[in-house]
């Protein structure tokens, strides 16, 4: 069991204030069609969603940036978005919200990364995806690493949020942590399965236990299969932390030279795990940012990563509510 005292916990949190965190990964945006379905098409078989509403949010790296910001943080989102309607719209949320953009690089021969949900009353009808998987070429690489370099000195941590959608290349991930640590800025990984064991040498590494046995061929199920599986990424990867995330189970911190650590979920009643994974890598980051050691940001993270599973939809927790929950609970 963990226990922070609430004067440290006070101190951290004013310290979240103005840490300049950047994001860079796979920007994306979320749309949400909420209506009624009351009738069969004429057309063919399928039902009619009368829409009484049409929701914008951020995904993917893009939704990392926005817990940055609602956690006391100053994001700087570096990724890609195409050269349309969504694109637009994409950039209309950013200046809504005050969010830099100067690291938003519009690419004309790839779509802005859409994930369009269709919801009747309570039940979720489709998904339609619209997106590209190709790499990003070597000249909107470039750009990325570019603008890095230039606001790097200004920083006080990054966030590595790869979804596979091909902005994370291998050779872009090296030379990103390569920057990092020469200007000594802490970095931390949400990876997926493909260049996973390209992100050696960072500060924190957080697969979650399905990209964790997909890597490495096995099933997680015992404590055994999991200190096995954190003791063996630390080694691969040659990272500082490993923090494992097992859904129901918590998450365990693996440190080098340390003994493993465990913590149980923070949800008390699951609702949606959407954005949950963002939110615990934001924590984390912007945590450590403020001066917590590997453990305190690990459990606020999972306390964050818990209180957002309680919300239907992706949303972020500001660092009041945070706060407030660990202050009362730990009393």
């Amino acid at each position: 069991m963990i226990k922070i005292p609430v004067k440290r916990l006070l101190q951290l949190k004013k310290n979240f204030r103005n840490k300049r965190i950047a994001v860079l990964g796979d920007m994306m945006i979320d749309i949400y069609f909420w209506g009624d379905v009351k009738r069969i098409s004429p057309e063919a078989p399928v039902p009619v969603l009368e829409v009484e509403n049409e929701i914008f949010r951020f995904g993917g790296a893009a939704n990392c940036a926005l817990n940055i910001l609602k956690l006391g943080g100053i994001p700087e989102p570096i990724g890609v978005i195409g050269y349309d309607s969504y694109g637009s719209i994409f950039n209309s949320l950013l200046q809504d919200l005050n969010i830099p953009h100067d690291g938003i690089i519009i690419d004309d021969e790839r779509p802005t990364t859409a994930k369009t949900r269709v919801i009747a009353g309570s039940q979720h009808v489709v998904r339609i995806d619209k997106e590209s998987k190709n790499t990003i070429s070597k000249n909107i690489q470039k750009k990325i690493l570019s603008y890095l370099e230039s606001i790097i000195k200004n920083l006080d941590g990054i966030i590595l949020q790869d979804y596979n959608k091909g902005v994370l290349s291998e050779s872009l991930i090296k030379k990103i942590i390569a920057l990092a640590n020469k200007n000594k800025v802490l970095i931390t990984v949400d990876p997926k399965f493909h260049n996973f064991f390209a992100y050696k040498n960072v500060t924190v590494f957080k697969p979650n236990r399905k990209e964790a046995e997909d890597v490495l061929g096995i099933k997680i199920k015992t404590d055994e299969d999991i200190s096995k599986a954190g003791n063996t990424l630390l080694k691969k990867l040659n990272a500082k932390n490993i923090l494992l995330t097992l859904g129901e189970g918590g998450i365990a911190v693996f440190q080098k030279g340390k003994p493993e650590r465990r913590m149980p979920t923070k949800a008390r009643k699951v609702a949606d795990v959407s954005g949950a994974g963002d939110t615990v890598i934001s924590t984390l980051t912007i945590a450590l940012a403020a001066g917590a050691d590997v453990i305190e940001a690990s459990y606020f993270a999972n306390y964050a990563g818990g209180l957002v599973c309680e919300e239907v939809g992706i949303v972020p927790i500001e660092a009041d509510y945070l706060f407030e929950t660990i202050i009362k609970e730990n009393k």
